[in-house]
């Protein structure tokens, strides 16, 4: 979906969805301090196209498969989510100390979030012994705090307005409870409700074309759709993950974990080299001014798509 369409959704929407009504340069002055490595006012997430959410679909995938080869590897378990931290906690480092997005850091810090949010929501259930339907619910309360703190904060939920040190961090912070509850609603719908994951992830593909219906109809707030749209791509791609990997006494096709989590992240290298390559996802901070501009003047009007996205 296009800058215009985020930045001039209808200011009559809830307030938690409502975007910011933009001062400044670039969506806002930058709130915040500066931190060494990034820059104020640069954009720190791609643009939400096609490619977005193919690279999106399959590092929630990736995800779910490399938790679980890990975690049933000769490793053991807690060694793998001990491991599984450190490596998220890597990737967001070098996250942060980019001056703005760059593909192959943001992206891995993405499939790094999967592989630990798995962990964690799997962590709860297996060392815990906590119903998924409890987990579930524990994870969307964490994910509304998240949001409930991030709009009082910086005023938006817009990832186009991730310009700051702290609305990146708001934003990883959303990034990871997603995850974390989209793993615990996907084995609630496999395992507890006994749907298996296949039909699971016909569920979960149906359930994501009600924000897609919205957006493209434009009956519901751009940035709530996107949030809701990004909540239910981690339960798909974690069913479709299980459906590849596991036993077919367990509903699944018996490839095996490790087969699939090789196959995703050879795909994933190749469309992440694809978008550094060409850069096709990198949002340009000039656009966003002109677009902040425009929704300064006319918040309540709703842009047509432009450019493709």
């Amino acid at each position: 979906m296009s800058r215009d369409e985020w930045r001039q959704a209808d200011v009559a929407g809830p307030a938690l969805w409502r975007p910011p009504q933009p001062t400044g340069r670039a969506a806002g002055q930058p709130s915040g301090p500066a931190v060494e490595g990034t820059g104020c006012g640069a954009l720190r997430v791609p643009e939400v196209a096609l490619a977005f959410w193919i690279v999106k679909a399959l590092s929630t995938a990736l995800g779910e498969s490399a938790s679980d080869a890990l975690v049933n590897s000769s490793l053991g378990a807690q060694i793998a989510v001990v491991l599984g931290f450190f490596a998220f906690l890597a990737a967001l480092i070098i996250q942060f100390k980019q001056a703005r997005y760059r593909a192959w850091p943001y992206w891995t810090c993405v499939a790094m979030v999967g592989v630990f949010g798995t962990m964690a929501a799997d962590v709860m259930h297996v060392a815990l012994h906590v119903p998924y339907t409890a987990s579930s619910i524990f994870y969307a309360l964490v994910l509304a705090a998240v949001f409930t703190a991030w709009r009082r904060t910086e005023h938006t939920l817009d990832i186009h307005s991730i310009n700051t040190p702290r609305r990146e961090a708001f934003y990883w912070a959303a990034v990871v409870a997603t995850f974390a509850m989209g793993t615990a609603i996907g084995d609630f719908t496999a395992v507890t409700l006994k749907l298996g994951y296949w039909p699971s992830a016909a569920l979960f593909a149906g359930l994501i074309l009600i924000p897609l219906t919205a957006w493209k109809t434009r009956h519901a707030n751009p940035v709530l759709c996107f949030w809701s749209a990004y909540v239910l791509t981690r339960p798909l791609g974690a069913s479709i993950a299980d459906g590849l990997g596991k036993p077919k006494n367990l509903s699944g096709m018996g490839l095996g974990d490790g087969p699939v989590t090789a196959a995703l992240t050879l795909l994933i290298a190749l469309a992440v080299t694809y978008l550094a390559t060409t850069k096709k996802d990198v949002q340009h901070t000039d656009a966003a001014a002109r677009t902040a501009g425009t929704a300064a003047r006319d918040p309540g009007r709703r842009a047509m798509p432009h450019e493709g996205h």
